[in-house]
């Protein structure tokens, strides 16, 4: 199985939807982290904020290695569709993608 291949993605209606769900979530992983950064950045200009910021910084470390594991996912998720789907193979004149 290959992955991230780069027209797996729109091949079928369900692989572009299935795509499109995963980069909603991928784009709110990023967004987390940065929001995350952002405040815990904030909060360390302020003593009293300052654990407080570095459980920040935590969160969007981990958000942050959150988004290879989402692309990963989405990838398998894809390549399942890809060899799960006759209509696949039919457009792909019978070789698996």
């Amino acid at each position: 199985m290959k992955l991230f291949r780069t027209r797996r993605f729109d091949q079928t209606q369900r692989h572009r939807e299935v795509y499109s769900t995963y980069e909603l979530i991928y784009s709110g992983v990023d967004l987390l982290a940065a929001i995350a950064f952002i405040v815990g950045s904030i909060f360390f200009f302020y003593q009293s904020l300052m654990e407080a910021g570095t459980w920040l910084f935590l969160i969007g470390s981990i958000f942050f290695a959150l988004r290879p594991s989402v692309r990963m996912l989405r990838e398998l998720h894809l390549a399942a569709l890809s060899r799960n789907d006759p209509e696949d193979a039919d457009a792909n004149h019978g070789y698996q993608v």
